[in-house]
């Protein structure tokens, strides 16, 4: 497991998606694996091997409300729990998810906070966990012992509809490949769902969607689409994206830019991840999660391995 050789031995690894359908427990014991189990059938799978000598703790998942994964009650965990008894010391946590809690006035956030209360109450003295990135800001403060930030560290918005308060921690950079003048009525990309409508220019830039970029960035005639940052100033990307290259309009920028080699700014400190995706028809984390092994990683700041 990557994870577990990038962390070494000591650090707790939780499986959120809990004891796989179809793996064998011990495969999760050979790399100290923690699952997340979230039924009675995963519970039986995983008991007669916690017991035993250097087995990992594991979680128990209640389903709060998104009706997904977990436990469908607390007296189901316990009725479980109770006919495989040499599982009960090895439970190092409590956790369940909320449903819309980017939402601070939905009456869910309130109700699966009341729902965690009665089954965190039957597991005294276990860590507990309910907060994702925007549970973490909700005014309740359901922090309890361990938060889940993840959208939110790498500068997605856990609170839209309010400023960010997270930092932009992501810069996409691309190369320009070629600069070109086209005249008005020219289409560019492919089905020539967007045209010029006068004298343009042209740069494309060495990404597509093979590299992350959502296949629907670019703007058409009927819409606009998002924007990069070429020589400092924004520019729209126009037509389809390709597999490896996508077009921006660079027609306002001053004569002799950009040139070829240069570098645009496809997310940075002007443009997050969100505004990428809301421009782009997706969520931020769609965009987050497309970034392909295709970029060279730059890691900046604090120690990596």
């Amino acid at each position: 497991m990557r994870a577990r050789a990038a962390l070494g031995a000591s650090p707790a690894i939780f499986v959120l998606n809990g004891l796989q359908a179809g793996a064998d427990a011990p495969d999760y014991l050979d790399h100290r694996l923690s699952p997340v189990i979230g039924s009675r059938d995963e519970l039986m799978r995983w008991a007669p091997v916690v017991g035993g000598r250097g087995a990992p703790s594991f979680a128990i998942h209640f389903d709060t409300g998104m009706s997904r994964l977990g436990f469908s009650s607390p007296a189901e965990a316990k009725a479980a729990l109770a006919r495989r008894a040499e599982a009960n010391s090895r439970i190092s946590l409590v956790m369940s998810h909320f449903v819309a809690s980017e939402e601070p006035d939905n009456p869910l956030n309130e109700l699966q906070i009341e729902r965690f209360e009665k089954a965190r109450a039957l597991f005294a003295g276990i860590p507990a966990s309910l907060a994702n990135s925007s549970g973490i800001f909700l005014r309740q403060r359901p922090y309890y012992d361990l938060v889940r930030p993840g959208y939110a560290l790498y500068g997605g918005d856990p609170t839209p509809g309010a400023p960010n308060p997270m930092k932009r921690v992501v810069k996409l950079e691309a190369r320009i490949q070629q600069v070109r003048s086209i005249e008005p009525g020219v289409s560019v990309g492919y089905n020539g769902q967007w045209i010029a409508k006068r004298p343009t220019r042209l740069a494309t830039l060495l990404a597509g969607y093979a590299d992350g970029l959502p296949r629907a960035a670019g703007a058409t005639n009927e819409r606009t689409g998002a924007e990069v940052i070429i020589a400092g100033r924004r520019c729209p990307l126009v037509g389809r994206i390709s597999m490896d290259l996508c077009v921006a309009d660079v027609s306002d920028l001053p004569d002799g830019a950009p040139r070829a080699g240069d570098l645009a700014e496809i997310l940075g400190e002007e443009i997050g991840v969100d505004e990428l995706g809301a421009r782009s028809g997706v969520i931020g984390y769609n965009v987050l999660i497309s970034l392909g092994p295709r970029y060279r990683r730059t890691y900046v700041g604090g120690p990596h391995r």
